[in-house]
């Protein structure tokens, strides 16, 4: 890891689905800035094992909450536990996401099409949810319950998508798909929360996780891939630390509303 510097001192952090690959590397990364780290998954003795990692690495600040996103009961929980240790939410990060069928759109069953679209889009609305003042009759049902209110001027949401939500390949469709409505959630997200809170989205490329293991494991499409990139090579979780705490902290604070692809320059758009 390249020399970092402390641009998250006394700020707090939540990461969704943190105890492994990209979300534990941003939780790293935001970590060794400073902030004080709030990681959630769904297992507790994954959480428990994540926070002893990052201690170890020297992320003294940490304390983990187990949180399937799209159990209300438990994303009330994730926020209220940092509250109560932290006293404020300074940066959410949206990363959790499914990816449970490889058939193509028309041939997945609902049920996935209901995970999908609960774990990779609407979680991220919820974890976020505030009151709305542009139509008055959805008031009651976007009562302010989750981190927004607990968001101090200044605050950051970075969603994590995906290169997949530009060009949805053939053996993950739905996911791409779910990920591309999170490219149009930024720019939404990011003019309801206006001026107060920044909300800006990062699109990985394809990075060797457990979670993309199906692609990146198999050698032949690993080769394929690395030559579809202008750098030659897959991604890796601190890539997307680095993008994440970079998007998150004062030194984007004139950027909102915005995806940062980063993908070793695989085509995304122009």
């Amino acid at each position: 890891m390249s020399k970092i510097g402390r641009r998250f001192e006394g700020k707090v952090a939540i990461v969704t689905a943190s105890t492994q690959g990209i979300g534990f590397a941003i939780a790293q990364r935001l970590g060794l800035e400073g902030a004080s780290i709030v990681i959630s998954s769904r297992k507790q003795q994954n959480v428990d094992e994540a926070v002893e990692k990052l201690r170890a690495q020297g992320v003294q600040n940490v304390i983990g909450v187990v949180c399937h996103v799209s159990n209300a009961q438990q994303r009330k929980n994730l926020i209220e536990k940092t509250v109560e240790k932290y006293g404020k939410v300074d940066v959410v990060v949206s990363n959790a996401a499914a990816n449970p069928s490889t058939e193509s759109i028309i041939n997945t069953k609902d049920s996935v099409l209901d995970k999908l679209w609960e774990i990779n889009v609407k979680a991220s609305i919820l974890l976020l949810r505030v009151h709305s003042t542009i139509n008055p009759t959805e008031i009651s049902r976007l009562l302010a319950q989750d981190a927004a209110p607990h968001m101090p001027k200044g605050s950051a949401v970075v969603l994590v998508a995906s290169i997949a939500g530009y060009h949805p390949p053939a053996s993950m469709a739905m996911y791409g798909v779910t990920k591309t409505a999170l490219l149009g959630l930024t720019k939404a997200l990011a003019s309801e929360m206006a001026p107060d809170i920044r909300v800006n989205c990062i699109a990985p490329g394809f990075v060797p996780t457990h979670f993309a293991s199906f692609i990146t494991g198999n050698v032949e499409l690993r080769k394929e891939l690395e030559a579809q990139t202008l750098l030659n090579r897959l991604g890796t979780t601190e890539d997307m630390g680095a993008a994440v705490a970079f998007l998150a902290s004062d030194d984007a604070s004139y950027i909102t509303g915005e995806t940062l692809v980063v993908a070793g320059g695989m085509p995304s758009r122009l």
